[in-house]
């Protein structure tokens, strides 16, 4: 269950960095992506890292 709960949280912080990225017009891929400069997808990335995190410290703590 730890390992599951780690793959989870870092997939999580993974995503959050791309949609970050798009959201801010740093990434640009893929070209025809709606999230590309959209403040909003750059909110939601970094609320889904910050989960993300969060998940992965308490997959540590067990």
């Amino acid at each position: 269950m730890r390992l599951i709960l780690q793959v989870i949280a870092v997939l999580a912080i993974l995503m959050g960095l791309l949609w970050i990225g798009q959201g801010t017009g740093v990434v640009m891929w893929p070209s025809s992506s709606f999230m590309l400069a959209q403040k909003q997808w750059a909110i939601n990335g970094a609320v889904l890292a910050v989960v993300g995190v969060a998940l992965l410290l308490m997959a540590r703590r067990r």
